[in-house]
């Protein structure tokens, strides 16, 4: 029997990540050809990921970023139809318009689609990643769930492909790379273990709408500890041309930040600031509670397990959150690992 052939598309940090916990599991039992977008087009935000994490350079690698969400979508997916002949799978990581476009490429040419991290909803349809995960979940023929919630949402709508907990690959890059973990990052931004906040914001609805970019500002600069914030182009952007970049007194800014950079700091951290979904995750793996800048979140059961709190841009809440004590207990809400095994291991099942 030939060896299977899947055609991986990845755009951003989270998807370079996800990646690498499956792309040599992959080569070892059949053919990957890695197709990088190029969504996050900034070199720290990407070359850098792919030498961290070992990831095997993109045989494709395109610079498809900038512009609306519609524009992006509709480059990748002109870029991705030529490369379907001859592939078995299309395996998709996340929510970003990378996921959408291969999904909907694949789906439209017959091929079968692989959604890793399937099942996950903030049921806010006014961010583009909820819109991009429900589409492609609903175009996929495999549905590979972090968790037994996601599948249990999934069969709620009933998505017409199969739904498979296979575990977050997440878990399965941060328990091999977290001891690597560079903490001469702390040194280098002036900050100890224990005694500084990590945050992160990128969001469109929270960088693009200049109201909601000055609460920002106000709940980064007002927060009793330090702040590092490693900032996202985009959000130096708009920060600029509000021009309350340099109303970030006190905050310490850092450029963007490698996988182990980053990941010593939220080691460090006494709690995280983010709107970002995978953030959110990994402050849970490291065991440090999350102070989230968003009304809802796709990790819910982050929220239920007591280690991670809404506040949205509201500056009282934030502190409030960080006062909160610690959960006794963080339950293992991701697997065990080994994730990434059981992405391939249904990757074959399905194309067998």
């Amino acid at each position: 029997m030939p060896a299977v052939r899947v055609l991986t598309v990845v755009g951003n940090r989270p998807q370079f990540v996800k990646a690498a916990a499956v792309s040599s599991r992959l080569r070892a039992v059949g053919e990957e050809v890695l197709v990088h977008t190029g969504q996050h087009y900034d070199d720290a935000l990407s070359r850098v990921f792919f030498d961290e994490l070992e990831l095997p350079r993109p045989e494709h690698h395109f610079e498809l970023g900038g512009g609306t969400n519609t524009e992006q979508t509709a480059r990748m997916l002109s870029a991705i139809a030529p490369l379907l002949d001859g592939v078995d799978a299309v395996l998709v990581y996340g929510d970003t318009n990378s996921t959408l476009a291969g999904a909907l490429a694949a789906a439209q040419a017959g091929v079968p689609v692989a959604h890793v991290e399937a099942g996950m909803r903030s049921y806010d349809r006014r961010m583009p990643e909820e819109l991009n995960r429900v589409l492609t979940d609903h175009a996929s023929t495999l549905l590979l769930c972090s968790s037994e919630a996601a599948a249990a949402t999934l069969r709620a709508e009933q998505v017409v492909g199969t739904v498979d907990v296979v575990g977050d690959v997440m878990v399965d890059v941060f328990e091999l790379l977290a001891p690597r973990a560079d903490t001469a990052t702390l040194d280098r931004l002036g900050v100890r273990s224990g005694e500084y906040l990590l945050a992160t914001a990128h969001r469109a609805g929270n960088v693009d709408d200049p109201a909601r970019l000055r609460a920002l500002v106000d709940v980064l600069t007002g927060m009793p500890l330090p702040v590092v914030l490693p900032l996202h182009p985009r959000t130096r952007a708009r920060l600029e041309a509000a021009g309350l970049l340099d109303a970030l007194d006190g905050v310490v800014l850092a450029p963007p930040l490698g996988y182990l950079e980053f990941t010593a700091l939220v080691l460090g951290a006494r709690a995280v600031l983010t709107d970002s979904g995978g953030v959110q995750k990994e402050a849970y793996l490291a065991g440090v509670p999350c102070i989230t800048l968003r009304s809802t979140t796709e990790w819910r059961e982050t929220v239920d397990a007591g280690w991670n709190v809404l506040v949205d841009l509201d500056a009282d809440a934030a502190r409030g959150a960080l006062a909160r004590p610690l959960p006794a207990e963080r339950p293992p809400l991701y697997g065990d690992g080994r994730a990434g095994e059981r992405v391939v291991e249904a990757l074959v099942r399905m194309t067998a």
